[in-house]
């Protein structure tokens, strides 16, 4: 009843016509760049942040809020129409939703996408009110052995989950825990990595190096690759189901919801695994098996639900314990910790009544995703038209003009460049940029964290497991780093297995075609 009565003084600030207005633009904006391929919820959260430094925190958070659940929303649009994923958790979406839409059936691809959203998003929303509280009362009861216990996780699982592999993972990850170091040691006041430079001495602002890392990588990478043009499927009528689409629709709707705000909620989760065992579980469960791989709405139902309520997850622990599991809530993280707020145990008791805004934002947020992406999905399908050129030429100038306004000065800009450059040859390598934005943000916590605890244990170690919530904790860690090369080495085994039986049945055969021809 607390949460209820909470939740209801939430409503109450999020309903002021102000910060509807910043919803409603949050969502718009959200959807938007969703539907723009290349343009994801987190580069524009990293682009919006040096502008939004003047407005209230309630309100900026709110807005970037809608801008992260409206680019769940519009990644469908993207997926379905131009088979172009904009993210990784909208790939699954793709298989039978563009199938869909080749067939003439974007408009009911595009319903149940948006249906299935605004279901699992509505109930991803009702599950943060209820557990995020429960949740951060746990978390108090953490100590720094423990919290150590919990960034390694963090670190481990976005280098494991946000990369082609652990070793790329890891190496980025290493990247943003070194540019974090940069700057003045708290505790010794000793200049680290500053190579002789006055400017450094305050450390990298976060904000550049999101933006640079983000914006400036994604367009040079985009010069360099070239930008292409991709034929985008028309939608035909509005965007509704048929009864038989509805009654096929609304079970994948709560099983994708089922999977994904679960594991979205995890430290180690993200909205990538939930949506492939959505599509899996549909997969088997569906009484049309013959229309997978053809177009089944299930694949597209399931995955989209789990895809927004794994997002809807996401936030919990962020909130709670300071956690983020994606790049766009570790930008969103950047953006609490501009406004001097800390994400953690101590939020709600602190900052209650920005949180409880914040959530109340979500539920408003929701319904207008639904009102503005069913009867103006044409309307979002011909943002698809935009030339690439005209796309990254904007993101360039926000990028310079949002690093200037971040430190007014021109070697801001100089910064801006150089990691944009960087950025983009770590693209070039394949290796992901998310991992290094998560290792900056959480690395110097983890430090302070680290010498707390040996603080508190005059310099032993063991003080790491003493608890059997911090053995518990390593153990996941050990975990997340054994199972990839397993499951790897597994999948290499069953794919040279399977090999060597085509070979030996084309052997086999090519024998048996001879032997009449020999006699």
């Amino acid at each position: 009843m607390e949460a209820f009565s909470l939740l209801l003084q939430g409503f109450e600030a999020a309903l002021t016509p102000e910060n509807l207005l910043w919803a409603l633009l949050g969502v718009t904006i959200g959807t938007a760049v969703g539907v723009l391929p290349g343009i994801g919820p987190a580069l524009t959260v990293a682009l919006l942040l040096p502008i939004t430094f003047t407005l209230e925190p309630s309100s900026a958070l709110i807005l970037f809020a809608g801008i992260y659940y409206g680019g769940m929303y519009g990644g469908s649009t993207t997926s379905i129409l131009l088979n172009t994923p904009g993210e990784s958790a909208s790939i699954v979406s793709a298989l039978e939703g563009n199938k869909m839409a080749r067939s003439g059936r974007a408009a009911a691809a595009l319903a149940t996408a948006a249906i299935g959203s605004f279901v699992a998003g509505t109930i991803g929303t009702i599950g943060i009110t209820l557990v995020a509280p429960l949740m951060a009362a746990f978390a108090v009861t953490l100590g720094p052995p423990e919290y150590v216990a919990l960034m390694a996780i963090a670190f481990v699982s976005v280098a494991a989950l946000l990369g082609p592999d652990l070793l790329k993972g890891a190496a980025s990850l290493l990247v943003g825990l070194t540019i974090g170091l940069v700057g003045i040691d708290v505790q010794s006041g000793q200049a680290r990595l500053t190579f002789g430079s006055d400017r450094l001495l305050d450390g990298i602002d976060v904000v550049l190096v999101v933006v640079g890392l983000f914006a400036v990588a994604e367009t040079l990478s985009h010069v360099l690759s070239g930008t292409g043009k991709s034929t985008v499927q028309p939608v035909r009528g509005r965007a509704s189901l048929t009864r038989e689409e509805w009654r096929r629709s609304w079970p994948a709707w709560l099983r994708g919801t089922a999977l994904g705000f679960p594991i979205g909620s995890l430290p180690a989760g993200g909205a990538e695994i939930p949506t492939f065992l959505s599509y899996a579980a549909e997969k088997k469960l569906t009484k049309h098996k013959g229309e997978f791989g053809h177009g089944a709405i299930e694949g597209v139902a399931g995955p989209e639900a789990a895809n927004n309520a794994a997002a809807a997850g996401v936030l919990v622990p962020l909130l709670t314990i300071g956690l983020p599991t994606s790049a766009t809530a570790a930008i969103i993280l950047t953006a609490f910790q501009s406004y001097g707020l800390q994400p953690g145990p101590t939020l709600f008791a602190e900052s209650g009544d920005l949180v409880w805004a914040l959530i109340a934002s979500l539920y408003i947020g929701n319904v207008m995703l639904l009102v503005l992406n069913l009867p103006l999905v044409k309307v979002w399908a011909r943002l698809l038209t935009i030339p690439t050129w005209a796309i990254y030429a904007s993101v360039t100038v926000f990028a310079a003009l949002g690093a200037f306004a971040a430190g007014g000065s021109v070697w801001d800009v100089v910064i801006l460049v150089v990691l944009g450059a960087f950025g983009m040859l770590l693209r070039l390598a394949d290796i992901p940029v998310a991992p290094a934005v998560v290792g900056l943000i959480l690395g110097p916590l983890m430090e302070a964290q680290l010498r707390r605890a040996m603080t508190l244990s005059e310099g032993d170690p063991m003080v790491l497991i003493e608890s059997p919530l911090s053995i518990g904790l390593w153990v996941v860690v050990l975990l997340l780093l054994a199972l990839p090369p397993l499951i790897g080495v597994g999948r290499r085994r069953r794919r040279a297995l399977r090999d060597a039986a085509v070979a030996d049945a084309g052997a086999q055969s090519d024998a048996e075609a001879v032997e009449p021809a020999a006699k």
